[in-house]
């Protein structure tokens, strides 16, 4: 599907609720190069499988409740994917609705 037809699909609501968060926004863009912004990771690639829920939470500064939740809103908006690895979660961004979300707002 190309980013255009994306865009009109976009739940832009949910997108810009998920967004309109300075703690999201940390995620998203520590998520933007995992290998810089995280330690080595034991069960799950950066490149490939994003950073690990655990790392983000610590480097958030908040409890894992209020880290997964962060997670959940980012993941239910369609902003990032969840990868599972030998019992962890793996977040990487999901550029395709990164770009489909910034066509839509483009035309407001």
């Amino acid at each position: 599907m190309s980013v255009s037809s994306l865009a009109q699909e976009v739940d832009l609501e949910a997108a810009l609720k998920a967004l309109a968060s300075e703690r999201r926004l940390l995620i998203l863009d520590w998520l933007r190069d995992p290998v810089a912004n995280f330690p080595p990771q034991e069960h799950g690639d950066p490149q490939i499988h994003g950073g690990c829920n655990q790392f983000i939470v610590e480097k958030l500064g908040v409890s894992q409740p209020a880290g997964s939740r962060h997670l959940k809103v980012l993941v239910d908006a369609g902003l990032v994917i969840p990868t599972r690895r030998k019992g962890w979660t793996y977040y990487r961004r999901n550029e395709e609705m990164l770009s489909a979300v910034a066509a839509r707002v483009a035309q407001i």
